[in-house]
């Protein structure tokens, strides 16, 4: 999925969706037992992948699906996109646990990595990943921490990494006389480049944020609370309402209302198309944006890495992944682990994320020749693959982050909205998200 609202988005599903995940979470196999028990490679056997994809990476998909067939006769993959838009996945498995009908290995949004850990009905492949034949320690540490459930079991394998990092206009920065944005930008610098690019009667922003209050608008406060030192959760507590959260927003607030150097979209789809357009100056965003809309505009853009805090560029990523589940058939669980190992590959990654836009999953694709095309065709690929190193730490994998991510995605809005100052604000989303993570 190419837009925020597909691919990218992370939106919360409704309330009821947690409850049903937990009230279906009586599965079998997320009890340590030996995923590799009673596997035998060589039996007949189906397994059911929703690959979560646009039409167009879902040929792709079928394609990949195809190959490992040829070379593994007894494995049958039945390929679908699994739901209308990737966002419905998660309603779809939810109904799926209720009525035994769910797949073998699905895409799923890192945010959800909770929520499905909880369910019951994922495998254990923490051995399974950790066998040196895996390689595990090449994929980003924040990828594989995402696909670690709270209590430490493995429950998928990444299939996306991305991050975030500044992108900027270079013909606005050149007509305000502003040096580019480099790698010991402060949040001051950044500031004061946000002011300067602003000018109300062209109507143009230096930056812009999302106040939908959707994950697009949380996981964008996270980078500047851990580098102020701060955390999300202390164990199942909200941390975010410390010190360092409310300097964090307060960081935000002051170019939202003081400067009035911000853009506010209210639907998380508007800010993208008006950086591309020359009215927005700098925006936070991911290497999704190479492909849409920045590969079809004509704007001369930069990428440069977060804004630092005492130099601490600490960035985040949201990555997503292919969540392996159990049916009660060692076959079917062998088959799918062995299947999503060829997958995620350093050889097959690059038939599938490089050639469908997205940033290599391993480290040892960077001197592969498909990623060398990958970063002439995106200009900013290569920042953006560098700046994995600047993605230290992950979101939580617990129960109820969804329902605190909507309640800090609200604070946030007030904030920025000027309703609510920070300590309030964030005071107030921790209370609201007590009850879900405790659950």
């Amino acid at each position: 999925m190419t837009t925020w609202t597909g691919r990218r988005a992370r939106l919360m599903a409704v309330a009821s969706t947690a409850l049903l995940l937990a009230a279906c979470s009586g599965g079998t196999t997320d009890d340590g037992k030996d995923a590799a028990a009673g596997y035998d490679p060589s039996a007949a056997v189906t397994i059911t992948w929703w690959t979560g994809q646009t039409m167009e990476a879902e040929k792709v998909a079928e394609s990949l699906a195809a190959e490992y067939h040829t070379a593994h006769p007894n494995v049958t993959i039945k390929t679908s996109a699994g739901a209308p838009t990737t966002d419905d996945l998660l309603t779809k498995l939810s109904a799926g646990f209720a009525g035994d009908s769910y797949p073998d290995i699905s895409y799923a949004f890192g945010s959800w990595a909770g929520e499905l850990g909880a369910s019951g009905r994922t495998q254990d492949i923490t051995s399974f990943v950790n066998d040196p034949s895996f390689a595990w320690n090449e994929i980003p540490e924040a990828a594989r921490l995402t696909a670690t459930s709270a209590e430490g079991k493995v429950i998928g394998v990444p299939a996306l990494v991305d991050n975030l990092a500044i992108i900027y206009n270079k013909k606005l920065f050149d007509a305000k006389g502003i040096a580019y944005p480099t790698k010991d930008w402060t949040w001051q610098d950044f500031r004061d480049a946000a002011k300067k690019l602003t000018d109300p009667g062209t109507n143009t922003y230096g930056t812009a944020y999302s106040v939908s209050g959707s994950e697009d608008t949380t996981w964008h406060l996270w980078p500047l609370l851990w580098q102020n030192g701060g955390k999300i959760l202390d164990g199942k507590k909200p941390a975010f309402n410390s010190a360092a959260g409310v300097t964090a927003l307060e960081t935000l607030r002051a170019m939202a209302v003081d400067d009035k150097s911000m853009y506010l979209d209210q639907t998380d789809e508007k800010y993208m198309p008006l950086f591309a357009s020359g009215r927005v100056g700098m925006v936070i965003n991911g290497p999704w944006s190479l492909l849409d809309p920045l590969k079809t505009s004509k704007v001369s853009y930069g990428v440069s890495v977060l804004p630092g805090t005492n130099g601490d560029h600490q960035t985040i990523s949201g990555p997503d992944l292919w969540v392996l589940f159990d049916h009660d058939n060692a076959n079917q669980a062998g088959a799918s682990r062995d299947f999503v190992k060829w997958l995620t590959s350093s050889g097959t990654d690059a038939k599938w994320n490089l050639a469908v836009g997205n940033l290599p999953l391993r480290t040892s694709e960077k001197s592969s020749p498909e990623f060398a095309a990958y970063v002439k065709e995106y200009p900013g690929g290569q920042e953006f693959f560098d700046n994995l190193a600047n993605a230290k730490q992950a979101r939580p994998t617990v129960a109820g982050y969804e329902a605190m991510s909507r309640n800090v995605g609200d604070a946030i809005a007030e904030v920025l909205q000027g309703a609510k100052q920070p300590q309030q604000a964030l005071d107030d989303a921790a209370k609201k998200s007590e009850g879900a993570l405790e659950d």
